[in-house]
């Protein structure tokens, strides 16, 4: 969350970028030769994908908010999607508790973890094991691309100790929730109504998941959201101010590691104005459409998945520089479609004997219902979703976790389920 804070703040204060000592304040980290090849492809080459993190590394001063975590932690993670005509961005929170495919990374120290499914936010502690951000960066652009098809092109990350400063630049922020928050964790404790925070209460106002609403971390983003808005209009409120906008800007940089493209002056200033120049009403804030793990798995009542096909649609089109509206999933969060709800028949249609049951597991460890597997009839050119009529959101949702898959309605398809017929093309499931 603070290093979108930083630069839709910096996005105000461009006009002030005159301080060139503050040049040596921002630090760099090579991701290029740890990502490895096996990347998604550019679909739209002049348009942006960069993956903003929001570290709560307890190295240093950030020591005080947390015990017995000795490596990196991402409190906050997501997608800046900048339009290539540069007309319109979209800012794509992901749940720090979706379950998802963390591929292997190297860890930093020698070591490479395994492929493994687990929540989203452990990537970046798992390559940033060895304490460096380039390794922690490289394995959460990994577990993204891989999740999601999008090719990011950049990254930012920025600390605790940097958002504060930032608060603390402009004199603090006004916040009103409509109950007390008390949350230890967060080492918040408010009272209800408008007040003005600063340093730990701003920090632990962002943070705060258990003390307030639901106890989701989807309740955390949207105030994260909002205090990300209200930071860009108090830094534009504070540029008469050279004092204020110097401190806000020391303290981002100071505690802000971008990609080497990202990594000075002049390539952030050249991002902030194409930020600045995005018409009103079209940077959308959204967040990947999900629902309780615990509806597909009963047992796991602590994580998110994604839901589909509307996260799939999300991010097809943000890998096509489709711009993206947030009433498009109204409806998905008004009729949600569980992945047990759908029942799967696999064939095989190559000649790989066991492919049937292999991809069968997958798409059980993925929630779907498995009704059985077999051979297809004959060889398949071309994996595809077959379904009878009144299934057809079903079979879309099974072929959006396929990429490449095809989905035609059959008056002989089997009642009550869809077919999956595998083909050598297939590609495995996050």
């Amino acid at each position: 969350m603070s290093a979108l804070a930083t630069l839709l703040a910096v996005t105000a204060a461009a006009g002030v970028w005159a301080y060139r000592d503050l040049q040596g304040n921002i630090h760099s980290a090579d991701v290029d030769n740890k990502i490895g090849d096996d990347r998604p492809p550019n679909m739209s080459p002049g348009s942006k994908n960069i993956l903003v993190v929001g570290s709560d590394s307890r190295a240093g001063a950030n020591a005080q908010y947390g015990r017995g975590l000795s490596t990196m932690q991402s409190d906050t993670l997501l997608v800046l999607h900048l339009a290539a005509n540069r007309k319109w961005a979209t800012v794509v929170s992901f749940p720090r508790d979706s379950w998802v495919k963390v591929p292997a990374c190297d860890r930093g120290d020698g070591s490479t973890s395994g492929p493994h499914h687990a929540k989203i936010n452990e990537a970046f502690a798992i390559g940033g094991t060895g304490g460096e951000v380039a390794g922690a960066a490289a394995c959460a652009i990994k577990t993204v691309e891989q999740n999601t098809g999008l090719r990011i092109d950049h990254f930012m990350s920025v600390d605790f100790q940097g958002f504060k400063g930032m608060v603390n630049a402009l004199d603090g922020m006004e916040v009103c929730p409509t109950a007390a928050i008390r949350d230890r964790k967060a080492r918040l404790d408010i009272p209800a109504g408008c007040q003005t925070v600063r340093d730990e209460e701003a920090l632990g106002y962002v943070r705060a998941r258990y003390g307030v609403g639901d106890g989701s971390d989807l309740g955390r983003i949207g105030r994260q959201q909002e205090f990300m808005r209200a930071l860009a209009d108090r830094a534009q409120e504070k540029l008469t101010s050279p004092g204020a906008m110097y401190g806000l800007l020391e303290s981002a940089t100071k505690s802000l590691t971008t990609d080497k493209g990202l990594a000075g002056i002049q390539p952030l200033y050249g991002l902030a104005s194409r930020l600045k120049a995005i018409p009103p009403g079209r940077l959308t804030f959204v967040t990947v459409p999900n629902y309780p793990r615990s509806m597909d798995v009963p047992s796991d009542t602590a994580n998110v998945v994604w839901r589909y096909p509307e996260a799939a649609d999300l991010f097809t089109a943000l890998a096509r520089d489709e711009e993206v509206r947030k009433e498009a999933f109204a409806d998905a969060r008004a009729k949600p479609l569980y992945a047990s709800a759908v029942r799967v028949q696999v064939l095989n249609g190559t000649g790989t004997p066991g492919l049937a049951g292999e991809v069968a597991r997958s798409l059980r460890r993925a929630g779907f219902t498995i009704t059985g597997t077999g051979n297809a009839p004959a060889p398949s050119a071309r994996t595809s979703v077959t379904h009878p009529a009144g299934l057809g959101q079903q079979a879309r949702a099974l072929a959006s976790r396929l990429p490449g898959a095809s989905v035609t309605e059959s008056a002989e398809a089997p009642e009550g389920r869809v077919t999956l017929t595998v083909a050598d093309d297939i590609e495995r499931m996050p």
